[in-house]
């Protein structure tokens, strides 16, 4: 979705639905024509440089003014109208714009998502009615599986004394799923929900200052009392150990599963990197690997996957030609391109194929390097097995050449090859280092 398609659906609810009740002001239930009223705005009026929805040089380095840029027309009634599920028509609008996302994203075939929606952990009942939400305006597409954003705010939480301490966070977070996988029956609305759920996001300003360094003394969850936020790799071990528990659990009850794939390495100290190696199945961005070398050699390893969105980080953190994603590529770690926040970074309907076209046109990608890029985003994804194998080959969770169906990825069997016996090299090497074994080195 971008700035012009939110525009366009703004009018058309103005127009269309102006005597409906969106929200209360002031104790009164309001409609939508005046809600516009106190703006002094018509539809006529609305613009997309009005809109104010795009990030431009002033967020940059700043995210507390990128994260303002979600209010549009400057105004958080209007996010609370159009852009949130729990609101006071049910988030019947976001309902309605998504699906015409879905919509464009059916129509183009070869294009697939995996919009993010926010759990905050802030009471237990944020599931139910995510949920409901979900299952009553059937939020669902061939194209598309859902990720959970769990942004980092225990510290405002806490502030405002909606938690005690962080154990009451990771229970409204994560309990809910584990009562509706031991009884779907009572959870029928969250049980279908989870079916379309293929992970977990964490997200926040990851430059903010950490006060806390773990130790052994740090306190467990439930021993979190304190105001201040924990760190990063805490809040990201006890998502992962509640991930494993909750995958081991419905894995045994013949239900999905789902990763852990956080924000990370996009600004902040590098140690955020070092617990994602440990702990994440994929990261998004991860520029801060190009600081350093080794952690940057553990993720080519371990073949860790990163999504990355050069645009975005042009507008936040790092100017697009300095970029680590040529590099990345060429080393052979498992880089994609991706979106993130298509409404904030992109003009056209398709976002995807701005990030590629325009990676292609700075880069001079070759067709072989972009259909590379494409098949590691499949096998980075979270869709199902058939999914994949529809796009890729029956046969691609194999390694090397046999897993690679040219046909349908129309990436060239010498450069997977390549790929694979690079890495191999490189892991023989290792292993012939830890078993104490002297090598032949040639010197010319």
């Amino acid at each position: 979705m971008n700035q012009k398609h939110l525009l366009r659906f703004m009018k058309k609810k103005v127009k269309t639905c102006g005597k409906e009740e969106v929200c209360e002001m002031d104790g009164k239930k309001t409609t939508l024509d005046q809600v516009f009223e106190r703006l002094n705005l018509t539809p006529y009026d609305l613009s997309v440089d009005m809109l104010d929805v795009h990030a431009d040089r002033n967020t940059f380095h700043r995210f507390d003014k990128f994260n303002l840029k979600y209010n549009p027309l400057g105004q958080s009634k209007l996010r609370e109208i159009f852009l949130k599920t729990d609101n006071f028509t049910n988030g019947s609008y976001l309902a309605g714009l998504l699906k015409e996302v879905f919509a464009d994203l059916e129509e183009s075939k070869y294009q697939m998502a995996e919009p993010r929606v926010s759990i905050y952990g802030r009471n237990r009942t944020e599931w139910q009615k995510l949920s409901k939400w979900a299952v009553t305006n059937e939020m669902s597409s061939s194209n598309a599986r859902w990720l959970i954003l769990v942004p980092r705010l225990y510290d405002v939480f806490k502030s405002k004394n909606l938690v005690g301490n962080f154990q009451e966070m990771l229970e409204n977070v994560f309990a809910p799923l584990f009562e509706a996988t031991i009884h779907p029956e009572e959870h029928p609305d969250i049980h279908r929900f989870l079916t379309q759920v293929i992970g977990f996001d964490s997200v926040d300003d990851e430059s903010k200052p950490e006060t806390i360094t773990l130790t052994t003394d740090t306190p467990n969850p439930a021993e979190w009392t304190m105001s201040a936020n924990p760190p990063y790799a805490y809040y990201l071990f006890y998502m992962y150990a509640n991930i494993t528990a909750l995958n081991n659990l419905r894995r045994h009850r013949g239900m999905n599963t789902f990763t852990l794939r956080p924000h990370c390495g996009e600004a902040g100290p590098v140690h955020h990197l070092a617990a994602a190696f440990i702990l994440s199945e994929n990261i998004s961005h991860g520029l801060l690997l190009r600081k350093v070398p080794a952690l940057q050699y553990l993720y080519y390893l371990a073949q860790i996957g990163i999504a990355m969105s050069p645009l975005s980080n042009n507008s936040l953190f790092l100017d697009y030609h300095k970029s680590p994603l040529p590099e990345f590529r060429a080393r052979g770690l498992l880089v994609s391109l991706s979106t993130d926040d298509p409404l904030m970074f992109h003009f056209t309907r398709e976002p995807l194929m701005e990030e590629y076209s325009i990676a292609a046109q700075v880069w001079k990608l070759s067709s072989t390097d972009m259909c590379e890029l494409a098949r590691n985003s499949v096998l980075m994804s979270g869709f199902e097995d058939s999914v994949k194998q529809h796009w890729l080959g029956k046969y691609y969770k194999e390694e090397g050449v046999n897993g690679n169906n040219i046909s349908c990825t129309n990436v060239p069997d010498i450069r997977v090859a390549f790929r694979q016996e690079t890495l191999i090299a490189e892991l023989d090497m290792l292993c012939t280092a830890c078993q104490g074994k002297p090598q032949d080195v040639t010197i010319d």
